[in-house]
């Protein structure tokens, strides 16, 4: 699978204002990058080293080129179209000089404008390549926005996982995907969670059917997608739980080759699981930001101890 230059056209049309200099959909189906590639390495400014990249060409770039005398300019871009770029991007709303045009129709590589500058061009074509090539996976449970943290409601059928997120839902916090999410790991350290197109909007709660989120709750109850921090894990009261009581190590669940932080939630009657969710994700945020309250308790147990011994 691949992402085509149609395809980054497609989804850069609008925020780049981007427009075909070259005869439209001449050269679109070229390829700009395979799935689980290095986007980060697939578009940038102007340079001969990189082969196969989508090369932007700002106002400054442009200036040197034309600064150039006929002939070493020739041989400058018959290096660069040697290397195949899948296409080039002229940016800050700069006419395409004739000389570039007539050499890419030459090549049979495709010009695209675009009248944002060349940095926001890049950043904005690198977001969506990373989105596009990411590693992906398909997990059950719930993908909740719990206090602005990305929280995945995971365990077995039947616990109470979407009564949990209706909850959480009526407290103020947002619903991204029930029942089935869709994680990419979109950067080195970032798993982003969101919701297949036909459950968009859908919570499944047993007894009452699909409800509507959206259309109950109002747009500020969903999310598109949000960044996956922890997992709460929920298991019946009467499973054998084999982890400690005080975990002194954090508990974490490999996710594309990420550890997340894992926090596991015994059901039982009488239990107010919102509550605790959100008492899990208040612990994680205070963690992440080098506040470990169980660490904390057993250095102070640990200096009685001495005082006494003493």
């Amino acid at each position: 699978m691949s992402v085509t230059v149609n395809d980054l056209l497609a989804a850069c049309r609008d925020s780049l204002t981007l427009s075909w200099i070259s005869i439209e959909g001449s050269g679109g189906d070229r390829e700009v990058a395979e799935v689980g590639g290095e986007p980060a390495d697939l578009i940038g400014h102007l340079n001969l080293i990189h082969r196969q990249r989508t090369h932007v060409l700002g106002g400054p770039a442009l200036d040197y080129c034309e600064a150039l005398d006929q002939r070493r300019r020739r041989t400058l871009f018959t290096d660069l179209l040697d290397g195949e770029p899948p296409a080039l991007i002229i940016a800050d709303g700069l006419p395409c000089p004739d000389w570039l045009r007539e050499a890419c129709q030459t090549a049979r590589v495709p010009i695209i404008g675009a009248r944002e500058s060349a940095a926001r061009v890049i950043d904005r074509m690198r977001s969506v390549l990373s989105r596009a090539t990411a590693s992906t996976i398909t997990m059950h449970g719930v993908l909740m926005d719990v206090l602005g943290m990305g929280v995945l409601i995971a365990g077995d059928s039947g616990l109470g996982k979407s009564e949990l997120a209706l909850e959480l839902i009526s407290r103020g916090h947002g619903l991204v995907a029930d029942d089935v999410v869709e994680f990419a790991r979109v950067a080195g350290n970032v798993v982003e969670g969101r919701c297949p197109p036909l459950l968009q909007n859908l919570l499944e709660v047993r007894g009452l059917g699909l409800l509507d989120i959206r259309t109950i709750f109002g747009e500020t109850a969903v999310r598109r997608r949000m960044r996956l921090k922890l997992i709460v894990q929920l298991v019946r009261a009467q499973q054998t739980y084999e982890g400690e009581r005080l975990p002194l190590q954090a508990l974490t669940q490999d996710v594309l080759g990420m550890p997340i932080r894992k926090m596991v939630i015994p059901v039982a009657a009488g239990r107010n699981l919102a509550v605790l969710t959100e008492g899990a994700v208040r612990t994680t945020v205070m963690q992440l930001r080098g506040i470990d309250t169980t660490a904390e308790f057993v250095a102070r147990q640990r200096r009685m101890i001495e005082q006494g011994d003493s």
